[in-house]
């Protein structure tokens, strides 16, 4: 019964969450109780976009990057291809106006990614920000959660 629990249910009522809300969080995480585990990492956040001179037409996979999606990554830390898991990003508006599920494809690389960071791709134009800004220069905890073959999904 406990891998039915979505996991951020199971954390909501852990950290003392009212059960509505627990719930809430529960509907919006698509993976369950059992996938969840310590964090790996610590990782500060920073952001990036699409005309900004931050982000180009291809990730260092050659890959389009993908809004709300895409991370860059030191890859002696999360290596290209990882699956991240960041729970502070679940429930976050997408660009498709549905909700995002925590989970960041690292498919990107950068000079000033080293150590414990993490650049999180957010879209097209500074107002792509908007929904993670509070994100940005924090720190977050982050599960390697496997690793993908491709590009990142476009959702």
């Amino acid at each position: 019964m406990l891998n039915l629990i979505h996991s951020f249910g199971l954390l909501a009522v852990l950290l003392g969450l009212p059960t509505p809300l627990a719930a809430n969080l529960a509907a919006q995480a698509p993976l369950s109780a059992a996938e969840v585990r310590a964090p790996d990492w610590r990782m500060r956040v920073t952001l990036y976009h699409q005309g900004g001179g931050g982000a180009g037409p291809r990730d260092s996979l050659g890959c389009a990057p993908v809004a709300m999606r895409t991370a860059a990554a030191d890859r002696s830390v999360a290596p290209r291809r990882s699956i991240l898991f960041i729970p502070e990003t679940v429930g976050l508006r997408m660009p498709n106006g549905e909700r995002h599920d925590g989970l960041w494809y690292v498919s990107d690389t950068g000079p000033a990614i080293r150590g414990q960071r993490i650049d999180l791709f957010t879209g097209m134009g500074r107002r792509s920000m908007d929904p993670i800004q509070h994100l940005n220069v924090r720190h977050v905890d982050v599960v390697r959660m496997g690793s993908f073959q491709g590009c990142p999904p476009l959702d």
